[in-house]
């Protein structure tokens, strides 16, 4: 497992170099969400990736432990434990999503997850309909056309319900 840790670790610098994206450190405490939200204001809003974080987190995991059996003979057991391990944000922006980022670990088994605001994709389909909307940090305080913002949040809630 060690070697697809290094390929995907390699690969993944690989990819910022390339793409000239920047690879930060969070720091302990720090919110992602700051962070992601000063990227965002210096990027312009252009659809890509932003910055690639990376951090200790604590994860389930598999391990393997050594057992014996009757003869005394060891034999590797895989056991679920938990590790600190290192996992690495994606943080991009979208036309229709907004801010949102793709988390991926570093770690067997290889975890990933897509988090995206519903709020943010609501907000920003309100706006390419010319539909005027006081917004909140996370949600929207009113709406010229309720009617069709239920429409947009209905017609989208696959993403509520994933």
């Amino acid at each position: 497992m060690k070697a697809i840790t290094q390929r995907f670790i390699k690969n993944v610098e690989d990819y910022a170099d390339k793409h000239q994206v920047p690879v930060i450190t969070f720091e302990k405490g720090q919110r992602k969400e700051d962070v992601a939200a000063e990227y965002l204001q210096q990027s312009g809003g252009s659809e890509g990736i932003l910055f690639i974080g990376k951090a200790q987190e604590k994860v389930r995991t598999f391990r393997t432990e050594g057992r014996c059996n009757r003869r005394g003979e060891t034999y590797p057991w895989i056991v679920e434990s938990t590790a600190m391990v290192n996992q690495y944000y994606f943080y991009g922006v979208d036309e229709d999503f907004g801010l949102f980022f793709i988390k991926y670990s570093s770690y067997v088994p290889y975890g990933a997850k897509l988090c995206f605001n519903g709020h943010e994709y609501l907000k920003r389909q309100l706006a390419k309909e010319g539909i005027a909307f006081e917004e909140l940090a996370n949600g929207i305080l009113s709406c010229d056309d309720p009617k069709r913002m239920q429409q947009l949040a209905n017609a989208h809630a696959w993403f509520a319900r994933a």
